[in-house]
């Protein structure tokens, strides 16, 4: 699934996402320039929350 941070903008924002996901047990794929994370291996709301966790608002995409 895919998600709209639309917070994000750099390499900080990039890692710190990506280790929430990965915490949570799934892998994220992040694009910077879209504002989009994309999720494998977790549930939304699992994957929404770890998201949220980071610190960071989120949208589904």
């Amino acid at each position: 699934m895919t998600f709209t941070v639309p917070d994000m903008s750099c390499g900080h924002c990039r890692t710190a996402i990506e280790n929430a996901i990965a915490e949570a047990g799934g892998r994220a794929t992040v694009d910077l320039d879209a504002k989009t994370v994309t999720v494998e291996g977790l549930d939304p709301a699992r994957a929404a929350e770890a998201i949220r966790a980071a610190g960071y608002e989120v949208a589904a995409g």
